[in-house]
């Protein structure tokens, strides 16, 4: 599969929705987000209720969403946004929890934050940003 390098003449010839951020033009922000010593992670009814709570304050189109429930425990699911995606898997038997958080345009995913926090009641988190399309 061959790379594909987002050029600067894509950007300025509208071939691809962005943001520019102190000077930076690019698609949008992806969070890595890890939750540790986290609670409620068993539920896929209420953790989809969260995700998609949380794609509403950040101000996304919720186009679809699905969780699974796995059998003993955790859970795995995705929020599918018309700007790009919220996901989440965790793991009950250890308090962890991986989300992806992928919002292009105007949406703004560090205001799922609070929601993440008031829910899950973390120990620790750790947020890793990640500016996808940059222009070269």
């Amino acid at each position: 599969m061959d790379n594909i390098v987002l050029k600067k003449d894509d950007v300025q010839n509208n071939n691809v929705a962005t943001v520019t951020k102190d000077g930076i033009v690019f698609a949008g922000t992806h969070l890595l987000i890890d939750l540790y010593g986290a609670i409620n992670l068993n539920n896929p009814q209420e953790i989809e209720t969260v995700l998609r709570n949380c794609a509403i304050r950040c101000g996304a189109t919720i186009l679809h969403s699905h969780m699974h429930h796995f059998n003993p425990q955790g859970v795995s699911g995705v929020v599918v946004l018309a700007e790009s995606h919220i996901s989440i898997h965790t793991w009950p038997e250890t308090g962890y929890v991986a989300l992806d958080i992928f919002m292009c345009g105007s949406c703004n995913p560090y205001d799922s934050i609070l929601l993440l926090k008031e829910y899950f009641k973390p120990s620790n988190m750790q947020v890793i940003e990640n500016k996808r399309g940059i222009t070269i």
